[in-house]
């Protein structure tokens, strides 16, 4: 197993991704097994009985853990600086857990409006029906935070960068003042991905992602993961997802960990790709704004060079000033593909307004920043001059 290595502490993220966790069976395999098993059997009765009760290491039912899940949690943990993970069959699943698993009636949640849509579902619609209250605030906005605290608020939620228009909130900060009442800061930390942005550092008690996206990367398979401190981990995390079901497939867990040996050279390339996109766009007389955290004229820049390591895979613009606009760029790019999906090897540029966040009214959308004219981009690994030729005759449809 690579975790005996005695210089594994040393290891940087390139490595961690591809040795980290490795659990080999006695064939001796290089990569990892996949485990595609439900259920495992005992030397004898007194063996299950002691796995039940938790007195003997091993597994029991893949719906509580197996090999391969394991490994793929354990290169994450290494890869996030976390105590524990588990994870999930898809990233909704992640983020859903994370909140249902610790609240009851009569709690309160605090998070971000520029949420994802399924995740604003949870907060507005899912949660009540438990006896949940939430409050949206403004995620930007400090005060916001602070005044939106009642004496039962047991968690903060927020997305940074913010889907779809890259909006950044302050994770320390707004740690600071969930500390301050008791309750955990979760954060989606999808968009940054987990090379770009570490929130746990940064003060974060817990972190979810849709390793759908870029830690797949290759629009494979569903999966996620929640990670944070070993006792909600292990106690308050486990008992939920082992009860309700939302398990992670172990096939799928194997297709993440391949996913991962190429993380680090996937994220360079669409980083370093987005963020030539970015001033491409900016200079094209169609293109009415281009919102990208690693530019200087971000209204967040600062933050961004605060929290972040890269400006991220992703850009989000506004071209001409109507839906028909939009449609028209969309329905003229030839490489870059109209897809809702994101963090793929190949470019996938969708519409929010009709789209990702097609349930909210016009008012909450532009209340957001998401109008009838944006547009979200997820940068994918081919050549960036293609990409900005692509682009470049798509946007002179409105010129």
């Amino acid at each position: 197993m690579a975790g005996k290595n005695k210089s594994r502490d040393r290891w940087r993220p390139a490595t961690q991704l591809v040795h980290e966790g490795t659990l080999r069976s006695q064939f001796g395999e290089t990569s990892e097994a996949v485990f595609l098993n439900s259920g495992y059997v005992y030397e004898n009765a007194e063996e299950a009985e002691a796995r039940f009760k938790g007195e003997t290491d091993g597994y029991v039912y893949s719906r509580y853990a197996n090999p391969t899940v394991s490994m793929f949690e354990q290169r994450m943990c290494a890869l996030e600086g976390a105590e524990a993970a588990r994870g999930t069959a898809s990233g909704m699943a992640a983020v859903a857990a994370s909140l249902l698993c610790q609240l009851k009636a009569g709690d309160h949640v605090v998070a971000s409006r520029a949420l994802f849509g399924s995740c604003l579902y949870i907060v507005e619609d899912l949660l009540p029906r438990y006896g949940i209250t939430s409050t949206l605030v403004d995620g930007g906005n400090l005060g916001g935070w602070e005044a939106a605290v009642t004496p039962n608020t047991k968690a903060f939620f927020f997305e940074t960068p913010t889907n779809p228009v890259l909006d950044l909130v302050d994770i320390g900060a707004v740690a600071k003042i969930a500390k301050g009442c008791g309750a955990l800061t979760i954060v989606d930390n999808v968009f940054a991905t987990p090379l770009g942005q570490k929130p746990l550092a940064l003060g974060a008690d817990i972190v979810v992602y849709s390793a759908t996206k870029h830690i797949d990367g290759q629009g494979r398979c569903l999966g996620g993961v929640v990670l944070g401190p070993q006792e909600f981990i292990d106690e308050t995390l486990h008992t939920f997802l082992k009860h309700t079901g939302p398990s992670l497939s172990p096939f799928n867990a194997w297709v993440l960990l391949k996913g991962l040996e190429t993380l680090p050279l996937r994220v360079a390339r669409h980083c370093e790709s987005a963020a030539r996109i970015a001033d491409f766009l900016a200079d094209n007389p169609a293109v009415t704004r281009v919102h990208y955290p690693g530019r200087a004229d971000h209204p967040q820049h600062d933050i961004a060079k605060k929290q972040m390591a890269f400006g991220g895979p992703l850009v989000a613009l506004e071209v001409g000033s109507r839906k028909e606009d939009a449609f028209a760029v969309l329905n003229a790019l030839e490489i870059v593909r109209i897809s809702n999906n994101l963090g793929d090897a190949k470019s996938l540029a969708t519409h929010p307004a009709t789209t990702t966040h097609q349930r909210l009214s016009p008012e909450a959308r532009a209340e957001l920043g998401i109008f009838d004219n944006t547009i979200r981009i997820s940068i994918g690994l081919e050549d960036a001059g293609d990409l900005e030729a692509d682009l470049e005759q798509a946007l002179a449809t409105l010129t």
